[in-house]
């Protein structure tokens, strides 16, 4: 193992050409989870992590049937009597890429241009973060310095089965520090330690004001149509600033780092004299404010279109949720707005979708000092205290499973660049270098530190 940060780095640079091959063969295998996809990319994924994993010298690796869902990858890697746990987590699934996303490259072709960036679906989300895991052990070597749990999830991007098998398989997944390698910086060689997380909870709203479609030119004016009465209750959810007003759903203050908002415009692809959303900071809103989101309708497209009035739409909703709030009451919340909002006497069916808790990092655990150090060290800068839009369900169900446990949520995902979730997804290899780095400093600290 070896003995300085500065061996550390050489090793993760000398480490990188076989990392970004490896990662290049995962990019390849489209393993979308969503229903509806074909399984078989999946389940081939899942083996690679396995491959993968073992390549790295771990042994045991496997995976383990999650019920309702695809296999998670697990090893449990002992280190010395007494040592810390540290759990290593990624997720080996990626949203869908297709065409009308407006791709510029093949996305299930990794594709290196001129910026040095590599392009792909899931190069950055979340198969940097499988690589990074996979260089950490290589650097850590077989004399690692502490027990280590690795957990690699097959649906993280969906509707995921994992936090239940998790809660009901607590003695798996005890650990004292889990690192979630599933987020990022603001942007490129700027470190960033995620210390809290919006929460996500969906529901569907169904309108219904009609039996069936009628002639919009003989009955219009007065019949009302459904999606009219669908455009009037969503119009209710924000405000004139666009902020997310909905009684009952909570609204806080970020108090750390604040956003950049160069960073921030460049990353949301906003076009041109169009505004932000919302009042307070920009951290504020996109960290410790609600955003409701209607994520899709069931309705006809242009061109289906006839001269009808629509019996019913249904439309599904996400809603992000601040760190402290409970979960479940904010969807209660959305869904009893919904409910009450009945232009025309319209008929209004709401239903729940899920419900992803928000989180909020115990900075005063030991091992956050350690974390802030190691990526120091690894970037050669301070570190921001950041917070991120994004959901991570699986934290709260380990923080129930170890409460005492240190969460700690980095990686290579940078705001300003990578369009995770979008078109052109991509990831800097420096990026990936320097979580390797932060890694293995990370967890040859902690362990020496308990």
């Amino acid at each position: 193992m070896t003995d300085t940060a500065a061996d550390v780095t050489a090793a993760a640079k000398a480490l990188m050409p076989d990392v970004l091959d490896r990662l290049d063969a995962l990019v390849r295998i489209p393993s979308v989870a969503f229903p509806g996809f074909d399984p078989e990319p999946v389940h081939r994924m899942g083996q690679a992590v396995v491959d993968l994993f073992e390549a790295a010298g771990a042994e045991g690796v496997r995976l383990l049937d999650v019920p309702g869902g695809y296999p998670c990858v697990y090893a449990d890697l002992p280190g010395p009597d007494g040592s810390p746990t540290v759990l290593l987590y990624a997720h080996y699934d990626v949203q869908p890429a297709p065409e009308s996303q407006g791709w510029s490259t093949p996305p299930w072709e990794p594709t290196r241009k001129d910026d040095g960036r590599i392009y792909g679906r899931g190069a950055a989300d979340d198969k940097s973060g499988l690589v990074a895991n996979y260089a950490t052990l290589k650097l850590l070597g077989a004399d690692r310095p502490c027990r280590v749990i690795l957990l690699s999830e097959g649906e993280e991007e969906t509707i995921s089965h994992l936090e239940a098998f998790v809660e009901a398989n607590p003695d798996l997944f005890a650990c004292d520090a889990a690192v979630i390698a599933d987020i990022g910086g603001q942007e490129v060689g700027r470190p960033g330690l995620t210390v809290a997380l919006r929460g996500d909870v969906a529901c569907t709203v169904t309108v219904r004001t009609l039996e069936h479609p009628v002639h919009s030119g003989e009955f219009g004016g007065a019949a009302p149509d459904a999606m009219t009465a669908m455009i009037r209750i969503l119009d209710t959810l924000h405000d004139e600033n666009g902020d997310t007003v909905i009684p009952g759903v909570d609204s806080g203050r970020w108090d750390g780092a604040a956003m950049d908002e160069p960073v921030y415009r460049e990353g949301s692809a906003i076009l041109p004299g169009v505004d932000f959303l919302g009042t307070g900071s920009l951290a504020d809103r996109i960290w410790m404010k609600p955003s409701v989101t209607v994520l899709g309708m069931d309705l006809p497209n242009t061109a289906e279109a006839s001269n009808v009035l629509l019996p019913s739409v249904t439309a599904k909703l996400s809603m992000r949720i601040i760190p402290g709030s409970d979960g479940d009451a904010q969807l209660e919340a959305l869904m009893a707005h919904l409910r009450s909002q009945r232009p025309w006497n319209c008929v209004v069916e709401v239903e729940k979708v899920k419900v992803g808790h928000a989180f909020r990092v115990d900075e005063s655990h030991p091992a956050i000092p350690a974390a802030m150090d190691a990526m120091r060290q690894a970037y050669g800068r301070q570190v921001e205290s950041i917070g991120s839009g994004a959901s991570i369900p699986l934290v709260a169900s380990l923080k129930k499973v170890s409460p005492d446990a240190a969460i700690l949520l980095w990686g290579a995902e940078d705001t300003k660049q990578s369009r995770i979730h979008a078109s052109d997804e991509s990831v800097d290899p420096d990026e990936i270098e320097r979580m390797i780095v932060t890694q293995t400093l990370f967890i040859r600290e902690f362990a020496a530190a308990m």
